[in-house]
């Protein structure tokens, strides 16, 4: 890769890294679903007016709206409710972590779903050893009865799952420009969780006061809108194989932030859980493998 995509795949993993710093001060003042509310609110504005701007008109067909409302609640709604929630229960940088299994879960899907993304050995291989990492994560939290802190942990992996099911759904919307795409997906998830925060949550009950303001406005500009931008950006000059790479390094922002900033203290399992993630995540890639076996040659 180029050093401007280097660059721009490592503003990337801060940018989606933040987010979990950014929710857990959003969390201090607002709800769940008022998070993700006012997340997806700012992100759509911004992204529909700067599709605008670039002169793209947004699709008029129903047809392609149900389909942003699928995607919107696969890729946002369900993944970010989740997370959001979790994060009440668990740290940043253990949310990060157990998201970075997004990719184990799309090579499981992809092989059943698509006829073109078989598992082979090197997958097969990384599939069990990120679950493996799974295991070791959350296993002490299962063993002693499953807490908030176990539940909050298997939201996050949900939400990893439906990352995973947006990934291979999300394949359909590539006629579409990619602006066009993230700014309808962003409005259908805000058409969908208006109802369920303003009924649910009451969130004109609510007085946050201006850190967690400013981190919901962090994460819906920065985090959702800039980074959805900069995400089609990489993959128009570095190819989805190279994105992958952001898996990597998104972990690896959240803990940074968790610790140094938040004071957040992970325990020997997370750190363990993590490697052995990372390990399955690289098999997976195919790529460190492959070098390797040349620099054996």
């Amino acid at each position: 890769m180029t050093a401007e995509a280097w660059f721009s795949l490592i503003l990337l993993s801060v940018l989606w890294g933040g987010s979990f710093f950014f929710i857990e001060l959003t969390l201090k003042d607002l709800q769940p679903l008022t998070v993700v509310l006012g997340r997806v609110m700012l992100a759509a504005i911004a992204l529909t007016t700067f599709a605008y701007f670039q002169g793209h008109r947004m699709p008029t067909s129903f047809k392609v709206w149900r389909e942003f409302l699928v995607m919107g609640a696969l890729n946002n709604l369900i993944p970010f409710s989740l997370i959001s929630w979790g994060q009440m229960h668990i740290d940043s940088s253990l949310a990060a972590i157990l998201n970075a299994t997004t990719p184990v879960f799309a090579v499981v899907l992809a092989h059943f779903l698509t006829p073109d993304e078989r598992l082979t050995v090197n997958r097969m291989l990384g599939v069990i050893c990120g679950f493996c990492g799974v295991a070791v994560l959350v296993g002490t939290e299962v063993l002693g009865g499953l807490q908030l802190t176990g539940l909050g942990q298997f939201a996050v992996l949900l939400a990893a799952f439906s990352y995973a099911c947006a990934g291979i759904y999300g394949r359909r919307f590539r006629q579409l420009p990619a602006t066009v795409a993230a700014a309808g997906m962003v409005s259908g998830t805000a058409v969908m969780i208006t109802p369920l925060a303003l009924v649910l949550e009451r969130p004109w009950t609510t007085n946050p006061d201006w850190m967690s303001l400013g981190a919901l406005l962090a994460l819906g500009l920065l985090s959702t809108a800039i980074a959805y931008l900069l995400y089609f950006y990489i993959l128009a000059i570095a190819g989805a194989t190279n994105l992958l790479l952001v898996t990597f390094l998104i972990p690896l922002s959240a803990l940074l932030l968790g610790v140094l900033v938040l004071g957040e203290r992970l325990e020997w399992n997370a750190f363990a859980g993590m490697v052995l993630i990372f390990v399955g995540l690289a098999a997976i890639d195919g790529r460190l493998i492959a070098v390797g076996m040349k620099d054996e040659r």
